[in-house]
């Protein structure tokens, strides 16, 4: 498959050396018991890290982690700084805040390849609004700017887009190979191009959908959206978890599906049980009419394998979203087999990040795809053809933003 285009400028083509560098990475990692769960995030961060400091640039690290409202010592960049620390083999430090005096003041004392943490660029308020105060103070720590976080390039925020107004701003590798990866899929892929959609909402991927109805040769639909789908078609749901506002959505696409280029299709059995639970009492179900008192919580047997005999045969595979309940055992057989075939299959494999990639990761097989994304929301984004605020705020190769 041919490599997605990328019009931005790099930062292998930045002049760094002896100058500062902000760097908005995507380190928003899970904790457990205020310790990091899971540093992929950080380990996609280090090629750009490693890069800027090979070239004697100081480096100032921004991100968010979690969604605090206000200042929130359970969510500081600490045991981040720690972790990249531990990778880099080098002393890595924490800023006392994001912006301010104190922050400044330790900026100034950074040599060539040291690098500096800040702390949760959402302990300030004007972040998610896009603040051009907090822009202006973000700017006013570095002499060139580096978005590597693809996966908040979707958002118009002070530490995404607007501070890549007020200084020379490139693309990471990481961001770079993100959008090349994807929009290879997208525009140029080998057929066929089997496309595997689940999660919960038909909002969510309402987007995506149109663009693969026309672009795919296969939509494989799984996961709690399916049954609005069913609601539209009039098939019992019971008490599955079902998006009301999804459901005349649903009945687009399906209409939408007759006459397009792919091949809709959706479960034909599934695993039901009597509440969300481990413990509840749970059976196939040969069909999908969901009876009362019963949910669906997982694609069934028949439909793994059906799936997954497409996802075989494929030239290009591009997942996202779960299957179904995989977090809870008796509901992950879906999940965990469609993420074996994608695994196993011999066209190009690409995961849009989110909670397929933490399926792949749960179960062991996040290196046995081609593309692993690390950003849910902005791949589908892109899928979609849609403008990320982050990219397009960069400079283009001929330098003019």
């Amino acid at each position: 498959m041919t490599r997605g285009t990328f019009a931005k400028a790099s930062v292998r083509d930045a002049d760094v050396g002896g100058r500062t560098v902000l760097v908005r990475a995507d380190l928003n990692v899970p904790l457990a018991d205020g310790a990091i769960a899971d540093d992929a995030r950080i380990r996609a961060a280090l090629p750009t890290i490693e890069l800027l400091r090979e070239r004697g640039a100081a480096i100032v690290l921004v991100s968010h982690l979690g969604r605090p409202k206000a200042r929130d010592p359970s969510l500081s960049m600490a045991p981040v700084a720690e972790r990249l620390s531990e990778l880099l083999g080098a002393g890595v430090w924490l800023a006392p805040g994001v912006v301010g005096p104190d922050v400044s003041e330790r900026v100034a004392e950074l040599g060539q390849g040291g690098v500096l943490v800040l702390e949760n660029s959402r302990f300030e308020p004007g972040e998610t609004n896009n603040d051009p105060a907090l822009a202006e103070q973000l700017a006013g720590l570095a002499d060139v700017y580096v978005n590597d976080a693809f996966g908040a390039a979707h958002r118009a925020h002070a530490t995404t887009e607007g501070v890549a107004h007020r200084l020379p701003a490139y693309a990471g590798l990481l961001l770079e190979q993100e959008v090349r990866e994807l929009t290879a899929v997208r525009d140029a892929p080998r057929r066929p191009l089997c496309v595997v959609l689940g999660g919960a909402k038909v909002t969510d991927k309402i987007g995506v959908l149109g663009t693969f109805l026309d672009s795919a040769d296969q939509v494989l639909i799984g996961g709690a959206m399916c049954f609005s789908f069913f609601r539209a078609q009039g098939i019992a749901t019971g008490d599955s978890l079902v998006e009301e506002e999804g459901v005349e959505l649903a009945r687009d696409v399906l209409e939408r599906a007759e006459s397009a280029r792919a091949e809709l299709r959706l479960p034909s059995d599934l695993v039901i049980a009597e509440r969300f639970d481990a413990d509840a009492e749970h059976r196939a179900l040969d069909g999908v009419e969901v009876p009362e008192g019963w949910m669906g919580l997982d694609i069934g047997p028949q439909t793994v394998a059906a799936y997954s005999a497409e996802v075989g045969k494929a030239g290009t595979v591009f997942w996202n979203g779960p299957m179904g309940a995989f977090e809870l055992e008796p509901f992950a057989a879906g999940t965990r087999g469609v993420a074996e075939a994608v695994a196993d299959a011999p066209g190009m494999t690409v995961v849009g990040g989110g909670d397929s990639a933490a399926a792949m990761a749960e179960f062991g097989l996040a290196d046995r795809v081609d593309w692993l994304s690390t950003g849910g929301g902005a791949s589908l984004e892109l899928m979609e053809g849609r403008e990320l605020p982050g990219v397009e705020a960069l400079l283009d190769r001929d330098g003019d933003a």
